[in-house]
């Protein structure tokens, strides 16, 4: 099969389109011809060789794609009624950017009604995030506000659909006042460019001094210490990145005063049963949504998929809005 392979640590230019031999789905697996995949952030760190892969997954990097089932564990996929033919997307722990990927049947979802496999390769990775971290460790309720940093990333445009549809305020920032009239038009309700203003002071003003219930913060670093004054009482910080640096200073008696929690996590390592929790949660509450138009997949690029390089460069530029994607059948 043809697989994007990274040759050495280092710039977009490392990845190179190669052969590398097919995998053959185990127990509890099946096999995908893949039409598409998306491009994620922590693909670019283990390019540049700062997220090692798990070691029982693929080199090849890649965590979401989308295509057909070709074979698999029989049993398995009926138990979680699929079938051979099926279209589906998967979240996976490597192996995405390549024309087959093995993926645990219970880590599939059926790609929603009325979705080209272009936007169902976009889902996996940033709904299985937002929906574990912002309403499974961030416990969002309706009525609540969250603020999302880097709303115009691929976790942030799912963010909002998705908190929005439950009912929740959403406040973004985002780097310019065109990705923040982007994440406007998606349903913020408002957006702070974090350039030309201080979210910090700003989110206080946006609820009235009394302070955001949830943050999903991508940056941490300085931006934590920011992120404790502007939480609600009883609030909770959820961090799902270091872009901003791993170090930063908590006023610890602010966080007693407001009973406030700080938490985070990681995906990509979490055991497959963690991760078909997070897909049943899904099926049941988000996929409906998908399907009847309430949230939609926002692309901003597809390349085909011997132009990862271009893909990669265009994730580092930070100039998009929504998810990129590559184009198996464009190889």
């Amino acid at each position: 099969m043809k697989a994007i392979e990274i040759s050495s640590f280092g710039a977009p230019e490392v990845l190179r389109l190669a052969e590398r031999p097919a995998p053959v789905a185990g127990a509890g697996e099946l096999l995908i011809q893949v039409s598409a995949s998306g491009i994620n952030r922590p693909d670019v760190l283990q390019r540049m060789g700062l997220y090692p892969a798990p070691a029982d997954a693929s080199d090849i990097p890649g965590l979401e794609v989308a295509g057909v089932i070709v074979s698999g564990d029989l049993q398995a996929m009926a138990a979680a009624h699929l079938q051979v033919g099926d279209r589906v997307c998967a979240l996976v722990a490597g192996g995405g950017y390549a024309e087959l990927c093995v993926a645990p049947v219970v880590q599939c979802l059926p790609t929603p009604q009325g979705l080209t496999d272009i936007e169902a390769a976009g889902l996996p990775e940033t709904f299985f995030t937002v929906w574990s971290n912002v309403f499974d460790r961030g416990r969002l309720q309706p009525g609540e506000t969250l603020l999302v940093q880097g709303g115009s990333s691929g976790i942030g445009v799912t963010a909002i659909q998705i908190a929005k549809a439950f009912g929740a305020t959403v406040i973004v920032t985002a780097g310019s006042d065109t990705k923040c009239a982007a994440c406007l038009a998606l349903g913020a309700d408002h957006a702070i460019n974090y350039k030309s203003h201080d979210f910090e002071v700003e989110a206080l003003r946006l609820t009235q001094g009394r302070g955001v219930d949830v943050v999903l913060d991508m940056v941490a670093g300085a931006y934590v210490a920011k992120e404790i004054n502007c939480l609600a009482e009883d609030g909770r910080l959820v961090i799902i990145a270091v872009q901003g640096g791993v170090q930063t200073e908590v006023n610890a008696g602010l966080v007693m005063r407001k009973r406030l929690t700080v938490t985070g996590s990681t995906l990509r390592v979490r055991p497959v049963a963690f991760k078909a929790a997070i897909a049943q949660a899904l099926l049941r509450q988000v996929w409906p949504l998908l399907a009847n138009g309430v949230i939609k997949p926002l692309v901003h690029a597809v390349f085909a998929a011997a132009h990862a390089a271009q893909a990669h460069a265009m994730m580092q530029a930070s100039d998009h809005v929504g998810k990129i994607v590559l184009d198996w059948k464009q190889a």
